[in-house]
């Protein structure tokens, strides 16, 4: 689909999957990697792990199904996204049950296996079927074998949930800066299925006990350079820019939905989001609501969603969802913070000039479960002011020096497939460009890039004797991801008025500076 798919893997990366596999759902709709490692298989000192002190069971690991559904007739898309939305709300309620039954787990090294990991298995298992009975009933097509096999789900030990643990490297620039979406790979090691605890506590750290932890900073003066040069401009390139300015949601607009992936569903997303741009986003939202809501936005015809989880600072405070759905409740806690700056600004492409993006685009970066899912589809960035055009983190949050902020930076998928403002799994009708050329690949057009900047004023976190982090922050995610920074992510739906699509292609066309 013109989808710059670079999948690496390391040598111990590929030792540890046991088994791979790929099925078809309606003619390819479906591709599904199975990777499974024996409960029984001896690490590389020869231990059993399912028996090793530090085999504490820390997170669930579930295939992400709504990312392999690649092609789900548009009549069935509402009724597959409730029950992918279900399937996100029992994995949360299962990770909640693996972290208050730590004692029972220590007691018994089979009870993770019997008391959530077997009975979440036949839930999923009949989600999954209504999802192929959704399919099926508007005349789709459906492997149901292949969608059977992604029911089960494994468990991740606590000496094992970081990406640069697994293979993918704790400093590799990953994203836009470093060979498109998926440099890095998918270097990842299958998740252990070890399902014992030799403890009570599975030494996830943070406030909520989900993260993050001391091996999720990183001190930003001790990483190697790894920003790549941008690919040279061509020709017909488009090196024009447009700056939408439309606030730092100073307003506090928040709420833990997701239209794009999970429509007519509260607390579809199981985390705070800021919105700037459109005011009125929420899981109810339509195409007709977006085009009739206030903007945040300074030009007025711009009434585009734009909205991203939010940073918090794990300091003890009690926010106003501590008690809620999607915040404390699912491990989301601490005081959240404003960016002091947001900047979102529209470039072209090295390589062409661009078409106007469609009305009601919906776009999705990067990927809030990669502690699952590996890196393929990760593109978080990090750095700090001073070092943005050196250093661009994926898998740490960088520790800034005194005076330096913390910045968060997103460049969305800049080709677009011509026809769909959607996909089934929100991603194949979009791709990033080929990192070296800027050129969009097979019969994709190059659409206005969309890039976002946010800086965040944050004391700088402090490694504890003990391990711990002081005045640790992180992103908002699923509670089962651990807050691992590389689960950042950015949404984004194209709405529009008095031509102002055209106008942002026209002046990134023409070479101009506009706003």
């Amino acid at each position: 689909m013109g989808r710059n798919d670079r999948k690496r893997r390391t040598p111990l990366a590929t030792k540890a999957i046991a088994a791979s596999a790929a099925l078809a759902l309606g003619g390819g709709g479906l591709l599904w990697a199975q990777m499974n490692a024996s409960a029984h298989e001896s690490n590389s000192s020869g231990q059993n792990q399912t028996k090793a002190a530090a085999a504490q069971v820390a997170t669930i690991a579930c295939p992400d199904v709504g990312q392999q559904l690649t092609n789900v007739p548009q009549k069935a898309r509402q009724g597959v996204a409730t029950e992918l939305a279900n399937l996100d709300k029992q994995i949360t309620e299962a990770y909640a049950r693996l972290a208050s039954t730590r004692q029972a787990q220590a007691n018994d090294a089979s009870f993770v296996q019997n008391a959530i990991v077997g009975p979440l298995k036949e839930k999923r298992a009949a989600t999954i079927d209504r999802i192929r009975i959704d399919i099926q009933r508007v005349g789709g097509s459906v492997n149901a074998a292949a969608l059977k096999q992604l029911a089960a789900c494994t468990t991740q030990n606590a000496t094992n949930t970081t990406t640069a643990g697994r293979g993918g490297g704790k400093n590799n620039g990953g994203g836009q800066n470093n060979g498109g979406q998926n440099n890095g790979g998918q270097n990842t090691a299958a998740p252990s299925a070890s399902a014992s605890a030799s403890a009570p506590a599975a030494n996830n750290g943070g406030q909520a006990g989900n993260g993050p932890t001391a091996a999720d900073f990183v001190d930003i003066t001790k990483v190697a350079n790894n920003v790549l040069a941008k690919p040279q401009n061509q020709a017909q390139a488009s090196t024009g820019s447009f700056t939408t300015k439309c606030g730092v949601n100073a307003n506090k607009n928040h709420n833990t939905d997701n239209v794009i992936v999970a429509p007519g569903v509260t607390n579809g997303a199981h985390h705070e989001h800021d919105y700037v741009g459109n005011q009125k986003v929420n899981a109810f939202s339509t195409n007709d609501s977006l085009l009739a809501a206030p903007s945040s936005c300074q030009n007025q015809s711009d009434l585009s969603a734009y909205y991203w989880p939010v940073v918090r600072v794990q300091d003890g405070s009690q926010e106003f969802d501590a008690n809620a759905l999607g915040g404390g409740k699912e491990g989301n806690v601490g005081k959240i913070l404003t960016p002091a700056q947001a900047q979102i600004k529209y470039v072209g492409s090295p390589a062409s000039k661009v078409v106007a993006m469609p009305q009601f685009l919906r776009i999705i970066t990067g990927d809030a479960k990669t502690l699952t899912n590996g890196l393929a589809n990760a593109n978080a960035h990090w750095s700090c002011t001073g070092f943005e055009n050196k250093v661009q983190l994926t898998e740490q949050y960088p520790i800034c020096p005194q005076g330096s902020q913390v910045v968060r930076t997103f460049a969305f998928q800049s080709c677009w497939d011509g026809v769909n403002i959607d996909s089934a799994n929100h991603r194949t009708h979009v791709a990033f460009a080929d990192p070296a050329s800027g050129v969009c690949g097979n019969g994709f057009k190059a659409i206005p890039q969309l890039t976002m900047r946010l800086v965040y004023n944050i004391a700088p976190p402090t490694i504890q004797a003990d391990g711990t982090v002081k005045n640790a922050y992180a992103v908002d995610g699923f509670p089962e991801q651990l807050h691992k920074a590389s689960t950042d992510h950015d949404d984004f739906i194209s709405v529009t008025k008095n031509n102002l699509a055209a106008k942002i292609a026209n002046c990134v066309n023409s070479g101009k500076k506009c706003q």
